[in-house]
């Protein structure tokens, strides 16, 4: 399994300029796109049910080919999901800490 770095998403509560709302998840993010080192910027409603550990601590994202592959055998606290069209995203716990794998390349 090869991991390759996409961001680190760093949890807010103030709003920011370009922020983008997830409506099925209750939160903004944004940031990333225009950072030259993946910063990514995300601010939850109180509504959010996502884990508490991923609203309060930042978490480190990777790039994997074989998402279900980066999650086996793991403490999955998200499930396999599709914010966006064309990407699958999990977060697991490692170690205390949120760990988003991001794959973009749906395989059949």
């Amino acid at each position: 399994m090869q991991y390759k770095f996409h961001h680190i998403g760093i949890p807010t509560t103030k709003s920011f300029v370009g922020e983008k709302y997830l409506k099925d998840y209750k939160l903004y993010h944004g940031g990333y796109e225009e950072s030259e080192f993946g910063i990514e910027w995300m601010r939850y409603e109180k509504e959010c049910d996502l884990p508490e550990i991923v609203k309060t601590i930042p978490h480190v994202a990777f790039e994997v080919d074989n998402i279900y592959e980066a999650i086996k055998n793991r403490k999955v606290i998200i499930a396999p999901n599709s914010p966006s069209e064309g990407n699958i995203v999990a977060f697991i716990e490692e170690n205390g800490a949120p760990i988003e794998f991001i794959q973009t390349k749906i395989h059949v």
